[in-house]
């Protein structure tokens, strides 16, 4: 019971800091209404959870013994992260109409966080720093006490995308803004692939 607080800093601390979800949320809620922006939202936190759980289960051990496997991961996350970066850079800034036009997901929101290294770093150093050997009740407990924290973090990003679109509707602007986040979201791509 004495872990709750620090595992609860932790989750929000790798839930709400900036990293390719985050930016995605924060371009969703400018361009989609706020239902899309939380489908995808409810999708990465579902993905994130299974994740940590399958690592907090042994799937950790397993990277560590094929050779190769960890560098693959990290090639094939940082391969979506940069297709999703040149897509948001081509954007053309307008605003969809309707809600016709195609927003990021459920299942890209699920996929992103198994392709996102940010995602597999604060699965495996969170399950190292505070469970012991795979218990499976304090892998459990951590990730229930992770899935709000993350679900709220994210829907704080999508929440001020939907702020800014207030301001941002003239489509130069928004092409200007989505230029910046790809280019962050880019420059995300280079730090995973130095680190």
């Amino acid at each position: 019971m004495s872990l709750i607080l620090p595992m609860t800093a932790f989750a929000l601390a790798a839930s709400i800091s900036p990293g390719p979800v985050n930016l995605v949320c924060l371009s969703s809620g400018t361009r989609y209404p706020l239902s899309k922006g939380l489908i995808f939202v409810t999708g990465a936190t579902l993905g994130f959870i299974v994740l940590f759980v399958t690592i907090g289960l042994g799937l950790y051990s397993v990277l560590t013994v094929v050779p190769g496997f960890n560098a693959f991961l990290r090639w094939a996350g940082v391969a979506f992260l940069l297709y999703l970066s040149v897509q948001l850079f081509l954007d053309d800034g307008r605003l969809p109409e309707g809600e016709t036009q195609k927003a990021p997901g459920f299942i890209t929101g699920a996929i992103m966080q198994w392709l996102n290294p940010k995602a597999w770093l604060a699965s495996a150093s969170g399950i190292g720093a505070y469970t012991s050997c795979h218990d499976f009740r304090e892998v459990i407990m951590f990730a229930m006490l992770y899935m709000p924290i993350c679900w709220l973090s994210l829907s704080c990003w999508v929440y001020a995308g939907v702020y800014l679109r207030r301001y941002i509707q003239r489509p130069i602007v928004l092409r200007i803004l989505n230029r910046a986040l790809a280019l962050l979201l880019a420059a995300s791509c280079i730090y995973l692939l130095i680190e």
